[in-house]
């Protein structure tokens, strides 16, 4: 049986609990996260199975010194980091509960508003750039039933969708900090 595997599984930019979720799922079946590589390769190492915590910052600075002290003063193991998010680990034995990063919801919306100015804005500037023009330009050209165009479309339904999971987390956490 190998030490070591990799699975593919890809997670939007708005799903960062859904991938720490996922990986505590993994450690606890007895493989831990060792590395990611873009855009959706997990590489992981047989362990015994344990409780462990995952976190994930978005840090586009990458990790510096200093910002791996501050999260290894608080017990968190940092592992990597793969296009702007930074991966952490602590035993779930040694934690305070479901302990989080963050140490309250302004820090969970500080994050969110770093995502959309690293994340979201370029893919903003791409989507209306590039796709809604193509789009607009393949259907004066070509017409609506292009292969082209429905390739546009495509691509533009997804941009949507990826925009409104971004701004319903958004509008979430807004909402549980308002309470």
């Amino acid at each position: 049986m190998s030490e070591t595997k990799t699975k593919i599984r890809w997670f939007s930019i708005t799903q960062y609990d859904e991938e720490a979720r996922w990986l505590e799922e993994m450690h606890s079946q007895g493989w831990k996260f060792i590395g990611v590589n873009m855009p959706c390769f997990y590489h992981f190492e047989r362990c015994e199975p344990e409780n462990y915590i995952y976190q994930l910052d978005y840090n586009k600075t990458g990790s510096r010194p200093d910002y791996i002290k501050l999260f290894g003063d608080c017990g968190w193991e940092y592992l990597t980091d793969c296009m702007g998010y930074s991966y952490f680990r602590k035993k779930a034995s040694e934690a305070n509960g479901q302990e989080d990063i963050f140490c309250d919801d302004e820090s969970r919306l500080d994050m969110i508003r770093r995502i959309f100015g690293g994340r979201i804005i370029p893919l903003l500037i791409i989507f209306f750039g590039c796709i809604v023009t193509n789009l607009i330009l393949s259907i004066f050209q070509r017409g609506i039933g292009h292969g082209f165009t429905i390739f546009w479309i495509v691509i533009g339904v997804l941009y949507l969708w990826l925009f409104g999971s971004f701004i319903a987390k958004y509008i979430k956490y807004k909402r549980r900090i308002r309470k």
